[in-house]
């Protein structure tokens, strides 16, 4: 449901608005009759968690270091050629 309010009445009554905004509501701020202003409720924040695909992900470092060296190689014959 969204409801149109004046500037006027909008700053009298800014935490009850508010309070509707929260509960899912949205309110139109208007100044003259047109609209220039729009409170609606702010989407839900998700959180990055470190450490949550813990044990989930296997490391092989032998082939690490194979593929760093080979990387490390063709950079180098590319950036310092022979």
């Amino acid at each position: 449901m969204t409801e149109t309010v004046n500037i006027h009445a909008a700053k009298t009554h800014l935490s009850k608005l508010l309070e509707r905004v929260e509960k899912g509501e949205t309110i139109v701020i208007a100044r003259a009759g047109k609209p220039v202003a729009e409170l609606t409720p702010l989407k839900p924040r998700v959180d990055f968690v470190f450490g949550t695909l813990a044990g989930q992900i296997e490391w092989d470092e032998e082939k690490w270091d194979e593929a760093k060296a080979e990387v490390t190689a063709m950079f180098n014959d590319e950036i310092f050629p022979a």
